[in-house]
């Protein structure tokens, strides 16, 4: 979704076609290389975990060496991707991909990996205003800051998933650093995302469309923190994957912005 905002918000509506496919595939596979390392990373630890256990890596299933290959092979391909897409859309994400590479170490060394994930792994935004413009504006870094706040918000919440063992085996996570007040955090999280989506919107003069769904973005966030309930792991998976439809309401302002 990030990188689709971003070319649309750049195109002032509905980009070309071939652009949108290619940073569909790409994103898909930056999300598997980043989770397949991350499995690598983390095989010891998930085996520990109950969620995770049978997960290919750490159950056994697949090697270390398969997966390094399948990780890098996702890598390369994505950046091939990008680069038929835009040469500066490659460029940027090729320079982003130490960060992407040390993403997994974070939860060993702080309890904000959620942040560090945020602001790293949706450098897609940049990407896709480049293909656009060619470089990286103001919008592009008002978006970022936006979607940074957004995944700190619904990752938390996906944490409270594991948090008894996380807290078992050592690690950390923002959801628990926050506990009991992670209600209080992602609201506060959330409301810093919008407030950069807003900005964004504004820097690209884009029109009033846009605000709407905006706000009914703000009203779903406002549905998934009044149903949240951080001791039911089924409860936060599914608010964590409903985040879908936030990233839906956001891209159709992001088009439509430009057509009221």
């Amino acid at each position: 979704m990030p990188g689709w905002w971003g070319l649309c918000l750049a195109s002032k509506g509905l980009p070309d076609l071939k652009s949108l496919v290619l940073f569909g595939v790409a994103a898909i596979l930056m999300r598997g290389s980043g989770c397949t390392l991350n499995d690598i990373v983390d095989r010891k630890i998930d085996a520990g975990v109950s969620r995770t256990a049978s997960r290919p890596i750490p159950s056994g299933e697949v090697g270390v060496p398969a997966a390094v290959v399948f990780t890098a092979v996702q890598a390369v391909v994505s950046l091939a991707v990008l680069w038929w897409a835009s040469e500066a859309a490659a460029v940027i994400v090729a320079l982003c991909c130490p960060a992407f590479i040390v993403y997994p170490f974070m939860k060993r060394v702080t309890h904000l990996p959620q942040g560090w994930l945020g602001f790293c792994c949706n450098t897609l935004v940049f990407a896709g205003w480049a293909t656009v413009t060619g470089g990286i504006g103001a919008p592009a870094v008002l978006m970022w800051v936006g979607v940074g706040f957004w995944t700190l918000g619904y990752d938390t919440i996906y944490g409270h998933q594991d948090k008894e063992d996380d807290r078992r085996i050592g690690m950390k996570s923002s959801s628990l650093l926050f506990g009991t007040s992670t209600r209080t955090w992602v609201s506060v999280f959330y409301v810093a995302a919008l407030a950069g989506l807003c900005a964004a919107g504004m820097d690209a003069d884009s029109h009033w469309p846009f605000y709407v769904l905006l706000g009914a973005a703000a009203v779903h966030m406002i549905w998934q923190l009044a149903t949240l309930d951080i001791d039911d792991p089924e409860r936060c998976r599914l608010l964590f994957v409903s985040n879908r439809v936030t990233g839906v309401l956001v891209l159709l302002g992001t088009v439509l912005g430009h057509w009221g």
